[in-house]
């Protein structure tokens, strides 16, 4: 059976990298996307040129209805769910601990943390083997952020990265038991219009100088290593925090 993996935030960047580099290491996959339908029926396309097979679904995974409208567009498409790459995510403009409000802060939270334990949890419900499931794999999306701590500028999204960097920790021993292995990824400077959202356009090129391989990295770097932990050739390694950062 080929196995199916479910992309949030898959229309652009180090989604949409992924979600093509695992449909060519045999695949299929879900591209959720929240706004651009465009983008994500282009990926879709992409992975169906080369004989894979890919659904594009559009849902909010913030809010708890989303989350499970994606789920149930896999389950009726597929009828099977084995890997699940939580990277929707959201970052903000630069700012200082005088100018937070709490708007900006329950952005974060809501999107960069409640999303990734909300799909974490149906992912298991499907995949534990205990229940029926053939286990699976979780990767989600944490940063180098998560250790630099974003101080000057992006505190808060570095705060909600941290909290991944937690919850794969705790989940992974949670549900190792069920066959399901669960690892993150941190990426320091990649080449994604993410960046376009600090409001800082220059960003990357501002501090490169600070990464010892002297040039950032690029989406398809990072999908490389997301669809590794996601197969079985990293069927032994769970728990894990992987640094993709040029050595930052």
């Amino acid at each position: 059976m080929t196995k199916v993996l479910l992309v949030t935030g898959g229309s652009r960047g180090i989604g949409a990298a992924t979600a093509i580099k695992a449909a060519a290491d045999g695949f299929a996959v879900a591209v959720n996307y929240r706004t651009n339908r465009d983008a994500a029926r282009a990926v879709v396309s992409t992975i169906k040129e080369t004989g894979g097979k890919a659904i594009a679904v559009q849902a909010d995974v913030s809010e708890e209805r989303g989350v499970l409208g994606v789920f149930e567009a896999v389950d009726q498409n597929f009828g099977r769910l084995d890997a699940l790459f939580n990277n929707a995510g959201v970052i903000h403009t630069n700012q200082r601990i005088r100018d937070y409000e709490v708007a900006t802060l329950e952005e974060q939270w809501r999107v960069n943390i409640s999303s990734q334990f909300l799909c974490a949890r149906e992912a298991v419900k499907r995949m534990a083997t205990d229940t029926g499931g053939n286990g699976g794999a979780i990767v989600n999306m944490s940063s180098a952020a998560a250790r630099i701590g974003g101080a000057n500028s992006l505190m808060a999204y570095a705060a909600s990265k941290g909290a991944i960097d937690t919850f794969t920790t705790g989940l992974a021993t949670e549900v190792a038991p069920l066959g399901i292995r669960v690892n993150a990824v941190r990426p320091g400077l990649i080449e994604t219009d993410i960046h376009d959202d600090t409001g800082d356009p220059d960003r990357l090129k501002s501090l490169v100088g600070m990464v010892p391989m002297g040039r950032t990295g690029t989406a398809e770097e990072v999908a490389d290593l997301v669809v590794y932990l996601l197969s079985d050739r990293a069927s032994y390694v769970t728990g894990t925090h992987v640094d993709v950062g040029g050595g930052r």
